[in-house]
């Protein structure tokens, strides 16, 4: 049976107190467990960035949610994936940028060939929070001399204002 975004958007499910007290996670896994809103999702995220009218080159994908998603969107869009990983998680040449999180600083990293010069990107995510994960993959794309033209998840945290730390537009399926 074809999903509805709207549909897709109720399986997202909430778990207060996780993974510690005062936090609401919120899980896009159950999302994973019907093919056909997988489906929609993709599809859905398809439109969204065809709609900007420019070419895009590459889909890049953080580390580890980006992952799920991310082939996919490229492959619908005819397109490459790159992903973001954590220090040490990729072969070869590397660039690497720190950035900090909650609890302190952390690492990312993206292949050295995994852009070439003047490269069009959309950046995928699972959530946008404080933006410092994303922000991390707009500057590794600066460094391959490519161009960020979205940075698009399925949940931001629009209180926590990270969007404010990104140089692209953002689109969130889920505003809460």
């Amino acid at each position: 049976m074809p999903y509805t975004i709207e549909q897709v958007k109720a399986l997202v499910r909430e778990f207060p107190d996780f993974p510690s007290e005062g936090i609401l996670f919120r899980d896009i896994f159950p999302i994973f467990r019907h093919p056909e809103a997988v489906e929609c999702l993709v599809d859905h995220f398809v439109q969204r960035i065809k709609a900007l009218g420019q070419r895009v080159d590459v889909v890049v994908g953080l580390d580890a949610r980006g992952f799920l998603f991310g082939p996919l969107i490229a492959i619908k869009l005819g397109v490459a994936f790159a992903p973001v990983r954590k220090r040490g998680k990729l072969p070869g040449e590397v660039v690497s940028v720190t950035y900090m999180k909650e609890y302190g600083p952390d690492v990312f990293e993206m292949q050295a060939d995994a852009l070439k010069t003047g490269q069009n990107v959309v950046i995928v995510d699972d959530l946008l929070a404080t933006g410092g994960s994303c922000k991390a993959a707009e500057d590794l794309v600066a460094q391959l001399k490519g161009n960020v033209l979205l940075s698009a998840f399925v949940i931001s945290l629009v209180g926590l204002e990270g969007e404010k730390k990104l140089r692209a537009p953002v689109y969130a399926l889920i505003e809460c």
